[in-house]
């Protein structure tokens, strides 16, 4: 089972919502390259509003990720694309149904 996850909200700049779309979606590849994340989504919330939210099975996992490529693009790129920094979380899963 997944026990721990990353749940990342990023705001756009007005004018950029597409920019942000083709990011997220261009950091597949990456994640799919990562042994340790289990599953991986990005989202839209909202018009200007977006997510991501992954999955892992330990902590090494999560540790990997965050200090991996897919996260050293969004804050390269992160004055660029987003309002305020990304809001980066970790979180504890307590349940799942894949």
């Amino acid at each position: 089972m997944n026990r721990f996850g990353i749940l990342v909200t990023l705001q756009a700049r007005p004018g950029r919502e597409s920019d942000v779309e083709q990011f997220l979606k261009s950091a597949l590849p990456l994640v799919e390259a990562e042994t340790g994340t289990t599953t991986w989504f990005a989202i839209r919330i909202g018009p200007s509003m977006f997510g991501i939210f992954d999955t892992f099975k330990d902590e090494a996992g999560r540790a990997t990720h965050l200090s991996g490529e897919v996260a050293k693009a969004l804050l390269a790129r992160a004055d660029e694309l987003f309002v305020t920094a990304p809001d980066i979380k970790t979180v504890d899963i307590l349940a799942e149904k894949l």
